[in-house]
């Protein structure tokens, strides 16, 4: 019997599933907009706003190792971290590249894509785009 990406256990359906899009646009708006309210470069931010997707490269050397750099890229800790450390350094730069970054992890969830199982690119959370 094959189970479908959404009815794996530890996928998320159902109103929780929209609730937990709704807040990836919620958190995609709010870093945008502390974004420009920073004033900062509107070319950077469409430059950069893309890059965490680099992450998904390790799926060259496979699923394991495809899901653990993807979800390093995609998860709140490090661009937390690097809003953190612009603030401590009063670094304005710092402070964007985390706002972009953490951007990119709310359109992505808005968009429906969660963070990676082991067993393939398409098992996520949120059991990928909606």
């Amino acid at each position: 019997m094959t189970i479908s990406i959404t009815d794996h256990p530890g996928v998320v359906r159902g109103a929780p599933r929209r609730l937990l899009q709704a807040e990836g646009l919620g958190i995609f708006l709010a870093a945008t907009l502390t974004y420009g309210a920073l004033g900062q470069s509107w070319w950077l931010f469409a430059g950069l706003l893309l890059v965490p997707d680099l992450f998904m490269l390790g799926y060259l050397r496979g699923n394991r190792t495809g899901a653990a750099l993807y979800n390093l890229g995609h998860t709140f800790v490090v661009p937390l971290a690097l809003l953190g450390l612009g603030h401590w350094t009063q670094s304005s730069g710092t402070i964007g590249v985390a706002l972009i970054w953490i951007a990119h992890i709310g359109m992505d969830r808005a968009f429906g894509y969660g963070l990676k199982y082991n067993h393939g690119f398409k098992a996520t959370h949120l059991g990928g785009a909606a």
